[in-house]
């Protein structure tokens, strides 16, 4: 009998402006990887609240997203955010944002333990879907820091504590 997956490691980003698609190029390229048992790979896209009902779904999430933070471009951060204010906004006008999603999760009372790994983008790039160098080169340090993240969550416990 197969594992239930218990942690979803969901890419956003928009695969048709560059690297602010960054997200969906790491689900591409984690699902060349071997993956353990109990974890689910998502391509969420541009987000939107079609994603709620993966957020409550599992108790916890891996979420892999572009940022506009000023870093170098390729810059792979990973943090453990508190607050729907600690994560980006939608980096487009159109989309809806990450802490948008959020906050419509926190409102349900199902927000599961989330980390978030963030790579840093410059500019936005219409109707590109390559990556730019920089950006490109980040993703195998992406697909090493989720297999890390995905080990020690593993290892751990619901909501990172020690079983």
């Amino acid at each position: 009998m197969a594992t239930p997956a218990t942690i979803l490691v969901l890419g956003i980003g928009n695969y048709l402006m560059g690297d602010e698609g960054v997200g969906v190029h790491a689900i591409k390229a984690l699902e060349r990887e071997t993956i353990p048992p109990g974890v689910s790979l998502l391509d969420g896209g541009t987000g939107g609240f079609h994603l709620l009902s993966y957020l409550q779904d599992y108790p916890t999430v891996l979420l892999i997203d572009a940022t506009m933070d000023g870093g170098a471009p390729g810059t792979v951060r990973v943090l453990r955010p508190r607050f729907a204010s600690d994560f980006p906004r939608a980096l487009s006008a159109h989309d809806i944002g990450l802490r948008d999603l959020i906050e419509s999760v926190i409102l349900t009372g199902k927000l599961p333990d989330i980390r978030l790994l963030t790579v840093s983008i410059g500019d936005l790039n219409d109707m590109r879907t390559e990556l730019s160098p920089e950006v490109s080169a980040a993703i195998p340090s992406v697909v090493a820091s989720v297999k890390e993240i995905l080990a020690d969550l593993l290892t751990e416990g619901p909501a990172g504590e020690d079983q």
